[in-house]
């Protein structure tokens, strides 16, 4: 027991005035005798006794109302359980992520924990307030109280740690109580490993239907003289048997319907559309998350790309056959008759096993490349070491070492390379693979695509955020590469369409892609992206009569836009959400189980409260000083 006043307890020295008192009325009885009645005597000494009783009885009680009266006016007290972190600040980290948009028994996870934070936090409580993407530092309630009702859901993850570490920073070396609201979908240990010595308050939101459907990808499966044939990949998430109706817009109008029945996990649906600039959405509707169940794209109106052939005409007589005349406009040239002024015009340059490799075309192709052009480089056995390494150099870390003359058989497909994620639909397992007599080996940071059997890359991609380059490791005409027509035409064919001039257009927001577009912009333009609910100014750089622009973390809102300069449509582009929240069955609760569980903030408060709110006593010292007072008077009126 502590003293809030312990000074006062010298005052106990006044206990001994009743002792001195008491000390004083002790005076020694008189004999009177009396005549030999024996019943007197008896009578006076009873009296007697009964009188020494009530004077002990009445000390003892004066000392105990006196002592009783003094330790109340010292405040004795309990020290708090928990006194260390007694000026600790609230950081409360609310997960806004979609996955909070499931219902649970009382509506929107966020908007249930919104209200529960509205209605129990007391007023006059200084707190903290981080969000997947927005801060209040220092606040209270009332201050927040309508940003808290506008809190907008975000495809942003729910990262706790680095959340802790902007408040870290905010106010340095101050202790910390941390309250994580969050349904923990997706949420991994790692994202939240806090100092043993923080104490950790954890409240998770329960969605009452974990089911979910997404809309995951739409892409070009075919194209015809007329007509794009596109698939809508559609996801489940748990048990679904019910049919899904898909719906096609173009424009806000409704082009196509079609209904899909889920007898595994994910199903497409198909729709064909006219070959003309398109500029739309798929839908689907379910009772569950709302935000995947649209997926914006665009189609810009067909352009011819643009390839040139830098080879032998035998070499270059099979890409003749890919780049035909109704969608590209392709040249076949030898390395004598090139003409260094017209490659700057292509889309895609392939160079096709070149004898010799000049400094002055290696400066031209590694300019095209740096302005956003597509390159192919597909070594000779005689083109020489030095040159395609001076070759490699001037694009990124990329080598060749020797040429071997060892027979090599190619036995991987990088599915989830974006090249082929959108040519082929699912992982194919019995493909009759090509082999190579002879190869170089190429090593460095490139991207595999197609891989040997020993592990090492025979065709691999670059990307500087503006231009591809693929590189293959081998002479085609050292390999049966080019009879294999189920991965030759995909893979040619697939770096034509990815040249920005035709194909599907949609970015998920956040992973700060780049497009190139063919616009000449004075010094003071700049481009445009927007629609009816907005608009942004992209990050932009001039390449001549050509501009890069890359998104970042824009927009905020996905949709449909338009690429502008001034009022002139560049071209139609179109954002989406990623898909990273769907999943509502990952929820992963047990790595919040070394941390405190409560089901509201007001178990929080109290929880706080009642383990570091020292025991106050000096109110039972008042009742123990009442209750000798009236314990005296009591012995007064009734002891004899």
């Amino acid at each position: 027991m502590q003293f809030k006043h312990p000074e006062i307890l010298y005052f106990l020295f006044l206990l001994v005035i009743p002792v001195l008192v008491h000390l004083f009325q002790l005076r020694r009885f008189k004999k009177e005798y009396f005549t030999n009645v024996r019943f007197l005597r008896e009578l006076s000494i009873q009296t007697r006794k009964s009188s020494q009783l009530k004077k002990w009885l009445l000390l003892f009680t004066r000392l105990f109302l006196l002592a009783c009266l003094i330790i109340a006016f010292a405040q004795p007290f309990f020290k708090a359980e928990d006194s260390e972190h007694t000026a600790n600040e609230m950081v409360i980290l609310l997960d806004n992520s979609f996955s909070m948009q499931a219902k649970g028994n009382r509506g929107e996870l966020l908007k249930r924990a919104v209200q529960d934070l509205l209605e129990n936090i007391p007023d006059e409580k200084q707190f903290s307030l981080i969000t997947n993407t927005n801060a209040w530092w220092h606040t209270d309630i009332k201050s927040v109280q309508k940003d808290l009702q506008n809190i907008t859901y975000t495809d942003a993850p729910f990262r706790p740690e680095f959340l802790l570490t902007k408040a870290e920073a905010k106010s340095p070396g101050q202790g910390k109580d941390i309250v994580l609201i969050t349904d923990a979908v997706n949420l991994e240990t790692k994202d939240i490993n806090f100092k043993p010595e923080t104490p950790v308050y954890a409240i998770i939101p329960q969605a009452e239907n974990i089911h979910n459907i997404a809309v995951d990808s739409v892409y070009i499966s075919q194209v015809m003289d007329n007509f794009y044939e596109i698939k809508a990949h559609i996801q489940t998430y748990g048990s679904f048997n019910n049919d899904v109706p898909v719906a096609l817009y173009d424009n806000g109008n409704l082009t196509a319907k079609s209904v899909i029945k889920f007898t595994t996990a994910s199903q497409s649906a198909t729709f064909t559309i006219a070959k003309k600039e398109f500029n739309g959405y798929v839908a689907i509707e379910d009772n569950s998350l709302p935000y995947d169940n649209y997926y914006y794209f665009s189609i810009s109106q067909p352009e011819k790309v643009n390839v040139i052939a830098v080879g032998t005409e035998e070499n270059n007589k099979f890409l003749s056959r890919i780049y035909t005349d109704n969608e590209f406009n392709f040249i076949n040239t030898t390395l004598s008759n090139l003409d260094y002024n017209s490659l700057q015009k292509q889309d895609i340059i392939i160079l096709n096993e070149p004898a010799e490799i000049s400094q002055a075309l290696v400066a031209t192709l590694k300019d095209f490349y740096t302005r956003g052009g597509n390159l192919i480089i597909i070594p000779g056995e005689t083109s020489g070491l030095q040159n395609l390494n001076n070759l490699l150099g001037s694009l990124g870390n990329e080598v060749y070492k020797p040429l071997t003359q060892t027979k090599r058989l190619i036995n991987k497909i990088s599915f989830s390379h974006p090249l082929y994620q959108e040519i082929f639909e699912k992982k194919v397992d019995n493909f009759q693979y090509p082999e190579a007599t002879a190869s170089y080996t190429l090593s460095g940071m490139a991207l595999p695509m197609l891989t040997y059997d020993d592990g090492t890359p025979f065709l691999a991609s670059l990307n500087n955020n503006a231009g591809n380059a693929y590189i293959f490791a081998a002479p085609l005409t050292k390999s049966n590469f080019k009879q294999n027509l189920d991965l030759v035409v995909p893979t040619f064919y697939g770096i034509g369409l990815n040249s920005n001039k035709t194909g599907i257009n949609a970015i998920n927001i956040g992973q700060n892609q780049s497009i190139l577009l063919n616009a000449a912009l004075s010094k003071d333009e700049v481009i445009t992206v927007k629609n009816n609910e907005g608009d942004f100014i992209p990050m932009q750089q001039i390449l001549n009569d050509k501009v890069k622009i890359s998104f970042g973390q824009y927009p905020e809102t996905a949709g449909n836009y338009g690429i502008y300069q001034d009022n002139e449509n560049l071209k139609n582009i179109s954002f989406n959400y990623a898909r990273t929240e769907s999943d509502l069955t990952a929820q992963n609760k047990n790595v919040l189980d070394d941390y405190t569980k409560a089901s509201s903030i007001d178990t929080v408060y109290n929880d706080i409260a009642s383990v570091r709110t020292a025991g106050q006593l000096w109110k039972w010292f008042i009742i123990g000083t009442l209750i000798f007072l009236l314990l005296e008077l009591f012995i007064q009126k009734f002891v004899k």
